[in-house]
């Protein structure tokens, strides 16, 4: 029955998928090309791509199952909102490529502050850091073809097509601001 179950969720993630327009993934970036400013719409699950003002690819995204609204605290399974940098990567374990954002910044520690002093913040819970935005899962890479639906817990995933030219084409620092 669970087996059963199980295959019955992943037809259904699969699904979604595909009718959310989520299709094949677009051809690579050009060899050299670069990206300088990253925009995630949470709402609309998509990442913008740009180079010096000029937009130049679009990829659709999962974000943190906890929904929309800024992060306030580790293990709320919100995906930060605000403007950030891309400030380093790495490969990872747990996922293809790793691009870890600069949370939290000085509005994420203000608003965690608060909500600890309000008493909101669960005992022994903190800010936390590992924000990133990733390739597929891969212990389970058909997750990451449910794009549009909010699955993570707390980072912003792409398709792996998709993290492999974001890896190669985002400079050092880039921009990154994340919007509801």
């Amino acid at each position: 029955m669970r087996l059963l179950l199980a295959a019955a969720g992943v037809a259904l993630l699969a699904c979604v998928a595909l009718a959310q327009g989520d299709g094949p993934p677009a051809e690579p970036l050009p060899p050299g090309q670069r990206i300088d400013r990253l925009v995630v719409e949470k709402g609309n699950h998509r990442l913008l791509a740009y180079r010096n003002g000029a937009l130049v690819r679009e990829y659709p995204v999962g974000i943190g199952s906890g929904g929309l609204g800024p992060k306030r605290w580790e293990g709320d399974l919100h995906t930060p909102e605000g403007r950030y940098t891309i400030d380093r990567r790495h490969r990872s374990r747990a996922y293809l490529r790793f691009l870890h954002v600069s949370y939290p910044n000085r509005e994420d520690r203000a608003r965690y502050r608060q909500l600890r002093a309000d008493g909101v913040v669960p005992e022994g819970a903190g800010i936390g850091s590992a924000i990133g935005i990733h390739g597929q899962p891969q212990m389970a890479p058909g997750l990451a073809g449910a794009l549009g639906l909010n699955w993570t817990a707390g980072c912003i995933a792409v398709r792996d097509a998709a993290i492999l030219d974001l890896y190669r084409a985002v400079v050092p620092d880039a921009r990154l601001e994340i919007t509801p």
